[in-house]
């Protein structure tokens, strides 16, 4: 399905070049990209941001706290 702003990005997938901006709001540290579970990551918050229909939810009261099992398993 494609995102109907025409960026090209699809609610399987989030455009490159927005990843290349978007900070943590939280602790303005990079984020990674887990396609799997369709959120952006924060390991110095210790935060997932979900994305929705292609958009990340960059709020704060959006995201859910990751385990610190987790954080210490996943790969950048």
């Amino acid at each position: 399905m494609s995102d109907p702003a025409g960026t090209g990005a699809t609610s399987e997938q989030v455009d490159p070049r927005l990843l290349e901006v978007l900070v943590c709001p939280l602790t303005k540290a990079t984020l990674r990209y887990d396609a799997n579970a369709q959120e952006l990551i924060s390991r110095p918050a210790g935060l997932a941001y979900p994305i929705r229909n292609g958009v990340p939810l960059m709020v704060i009261e959006a995201a859910r706290e990751i385990d610190d099992k987790r954080l210490t398993t996943d790969h950048p």
